[in-house]
């Protein structure tokens, strides 16, 4: 039986209708899976404005059944996206989902609070403080960042509102100190591997551009950011009167997969008094597994560490864990105090019985992330989400051997966790067309839609990425897509053979 439309008997939550519409969504969803592998993995010959085209150009006035709805988005939606779950989608990061990542996201959903202040859904604020802890502690990272040891965690819906929120403490951390006039002599420091996210996050907390300072990487420290690089830049800055701030230490770079060697950085940071923060939005999943929890040795010298269970930790979207050592930085800078949001009833010494998340975050209302990240972490556990890890790593191994051992091909930087850069040697020294046949071969796997695939650019280099991470890639799918580079390859180097 189909569901009925809806009129002026509106009854939004109807337990009935609720539960035809839901099972009509998962059972669109479970087809939608079982085929995933038959779309293009990206829409590539759309133009930009088809969906405008086929939709009404005003919302209905009557509501509308759910099957009608689904067949719309089975006929419209379906064909115009790059689907991110198939098994070929190996370009930026992945953003893997789970059945028990989209468990807790209905259940986050469904439950609907808004968790803002403690009072407003005590179960909800204190579930994320024990889950960032269990994340914490799985990470290996020390107790200084963890509640149970003096400092804390947020679930933030990304990497970005995290860097502007620690931004913003470091920010505030000093001109206490030197003054609000002093925001000018402010200096943040990344390297040419950083996300961009943080030099939008510094002019968005009102650091000058001109005080960004973007320190070029070689292959020699294997594109990671040097001690004695940061401490030549910031020494230049000291003796010209400015005031060193924040510093980014990035583990898993987006382009290369690099490691910042954290420790060395740490103790630079506070050679100058600066905020250390540790970006391990895509490689801090990996951390799970012992074998890498070494790419985060010295985090006790940071102030802040992010990661980004929605990458690559089954965890669907949106969801990036935020640690911090001194959470008095963080909700000194955060915080709003109006009498409409306080908690009724305190600890006996005046402060608030229990935590208000409003205080870690940019925006007042929050969802109820950490519901999705503990069905997540119960229904796979730790050894499943190793494994998960593992499977992907070693897949990328093989795909590395693989393009190391055919001689038209060269692997760019040594593969870091399952990130894999590579690309169309020269064909003799000074080929000025390497980096159009690189090109060519990205364009040309992509438009087959039987993979996606995305670049980089590295010492003028044009450079071909391939992230494995995706929920159901397995080996089979990794080789089918070397199989299709290598008739890519055909093409297009018999093209610049005339």
């Amino acid at each position: 039986m189909g569901s009925l439309p809806l009129d002026a008997s509106l009854r939004p939550l109807d337990p009935e209708a609720f539960a035809g519409d839901s099972r009509a969504i998962v059972d669109f969803l479970a087809e939608y899976y079982r085929d995933v592998d038959k779309y293009p993995v990206r829409a590539a010959d759309l133009e930009p404005g088809r969906l405008r085209k086929l939709l009404p150009e005003a919302a209905p006035e009557h509501g509308e059944p759910m099957e009608d709805i689904l067949e719309d988005v089975r006929r419209d939606i379906l064909p115009g996206l790059t689907h991110w779950q198939s098994p070929s989608f190996f370009a930026y990061f992945p953003m893997n989902g789970s059945a028990a990542g989209f468990a807790g996201e209905m259940l986050s959903a469904g439950l609907n609070v808004a968790p803002f202040v403690w009072v407003a859904s005590p179960a909800a604020a204190e579930l994320e403080s024990v889950v960032v802890d269990w994340m914490g502690t799985l990470l290996g990272l020390p107790q200084r960042l963890l509640f149970s040891g003096g400092g804390g965690g947020v679930l933030q819906g990304s990497t970005c509102e995290a860097v502007v929120c620690t931004l913003a403490a470091a920010r505030d951390r000093a001109l206490a100190r030197l003054g609000h006039e002093s925001i000018v002599k402010l200096v943040v420091y990344a390297s040419d591997q950083t996300h961009a996210t943080f030099q939008k996050g510094a002019r968005l907390v009102g650091i000058p551009p001109s005080n960004f300072r973007v320190i070029r990487t070689t292959s020699a420290s294997g594109y990671g950011l040097t001690a004695d690089d940061v401490r030549a830049a910031v020494d230049r800055d000291v003796a010209r009167g400015l005031v060193p701030l924040y510093l980014c230490a990035t583990v898993g770079t987006t382009g290369l997969g690099a490691v910042d060697p954290v420790r060395e950085l740490g103790e630079e940071a506070r050679r100058h008094g600066m905020w250390l923060h540790v970006d391990a939005a895509y490689a801090g999943s990996a951390a799970i597994c012992p074998e890498f929890q070494g790419t985060l040795d010295g985090a006790e010298l940071a102030d802040s560490v992010s990661m980004n269970p929605h990458k690559w930790f089954l965890t669907n979207a949106d969801c990036c864990c935020l640690w911090v050592a001194s959470p008095g930085a963080l909700t000194s800078a955060l915080s709003t105090d109006p009498e409409y949001l306080k908690n009724v009833g305190t600890d006996g010494t005046g402060k608030p019985a229990a935590i208000d998340y409003k205080d870690w975050q940019i925006s007042l209302s929050r969802r109820f992330r950490a519901i999705k990240l503990w069905v997540v972490l119960r229904r796979y556990g730790a050894v499943g989400l190793r494994a998960h890890i593992r499977r992907h790593v070693t897949t990328a191994k093989w795909f590395e051997r693989t393009v190391a051992a055919d001689e038209r091909f060269e692997v760019v930087v040594p593969r870091k966790f399952s990130l894999v850069c590579f690309r169309l040697r020269e064909r003799f020294a000074g080929d000025d067309a390497a980096d159009e046949l690189n090109r060519e071969l990205l364009t040309a796997v992509n438009a087959s839609g039987r993979a996606f695939v995305t670049h980089f650019v590295v010492d003028g280099k044009f450079v071909i990425r391939l992230a494995v991470g995706g929920a159901m890639t397995e080996m089979r799918h990794v080789m089918d897509v070397w199989e299709l580079l290598q008739a890519s390859a055909d093409h297009v180097l018999r093209r610049y053979s005339y």
